[in-house]
């Protein structure tokens, strides 16, 4: 949000048992609005979000086709070793090189 400098509108929510949806807008630029929907459910007492929903594309949607594709390409083993090795690069500390952080 502080990339895009704006504000976040509350559109409203609806709630189905222990599924919800919140929406929610980022007002940008010169007008425009950027749709932010957040899926939740409550496997217990709490409420978790599980989904964004990015103007109208669902991460969990992206991910999953993305999995798809590297399982029919390759294997599940792939997507395996492939989701290690980035878990691995994200949890290194970053190296230090003039006082500035170098990933």
């Amino acid at each position: 949000m502080d990339q895009y400098n704006s504000e976040m509108t509350f559109g409203g929510d609806t709630v189905d048992g222990d599924e919800a949806v919140v929406r929610t807008a980022l007002l940008l630029s010169k007008g425009s609005e950027m749709s932010l929907d957040y899926r939740m459910h409550r496997p217990r007492e709490r409420w978790q979000v599980y989904d964004l929903n990015i103007d109208g594309i669902s991460l969990v949607a992206n991910y999953r086709a993305q999995f798809n594709k590297i399982i029919r390409t390759s294997s599940y083993e792939a997507l395996v070793t492939t989701l290690r090795s980035r878990r691995a690069e994200f949890s290194a500390p970053a190296a230090v090189s003039g006082g500035k952080s170098v990933r």
